[in-house]
Formats: C-alpha cells, sequence, structure tokens
C-alpha cells in the first residue's frame, strides 16, 4: 500500500471526536506549545490561497511562490474555510491560520 493511501486510511479513521478532540498529533488539537513554537518563528509562515476544502478534512492552499499544499485537520472546515480566503501555514510546525481560526494540521 502506498504511503499516501495509508496516511489517508488512517487519518480519515483516527479521530471521531470532531471539535472535542483530546489529541494533540499531528491534525488534531493544536497545543498550547505548539501554537507557542510557530508564533516565537515568524520565518516560518507562508502566505497562501485555499483552492479547496474537502468535508474529510482535507485543506488544500495555493502559497504565493505557486506552490500547492495538501493539509489535512480532523475536523470538517467547510464552514470555517472558503475557497480564495488567504491563509498563513507554519512550514516548520504544521498550523494553519485563517482570520482567527488556528488548526494544527498534519501534511
Amino acid at each position: 500500500m502506498l504511503t499516501t493511501a495509508r496516511l489517508q486510511q488512517s487519518l480519515a479513521t483516527a479521530c471521531e471526536q470532531g471539535e472535542m478532540c483530546v489529541h494533540d498529533r499531528s491534525g488534531h488539537q493544536l497545543s498550547a506549545i505548539q501554537w507557542r513554537l510557530a508564533t516565537a518563528t515568524p520565518s516560518g509562515w507562508v502566505d497562501a490561497l485555499v483552492t479547496a476544502v474537502e468535508s474529510d478534512g482535507w485543506i488544500t492552499v495555493a502559497t504565493l511562490a505557486g506552490e500547492s499544499v495538501r493539509v489535512w485537520n480532523h475536523t470538517d472546515r467547510t464552514d470555517s474555510l472558503h475557497v480564495g480566503e488567504p491563509v498563513s501555514v507554519h512550514a516548520r510546525y504544521d498550523v494553519l491560520v485563517a482570520g482567527d481560526t488556528r488548526v494544527n494540521v498534519a501534511r
């Protein structure tokens, strides 16, 4: 089985808690230390625009450099993220920020 297929399968079944998730693994709850590390390293942020938001948690963004980045969060973000919306993704600490929304993402 391809690594990507295994990742997608395991991420899709990893958490059924939605917004109440207690896990701090990639793509789940954003921990305070993860947020602190991301804000302490401003050079890690990459500006992007949302190009797709799927109900299974996959979010695709296009960086201003033209790179397409696909990330996952265990919660359906179709109501809070919209195509064309500006976001920032921290390349090292895997945090996606859109307005007041801050989420832990898996790549």
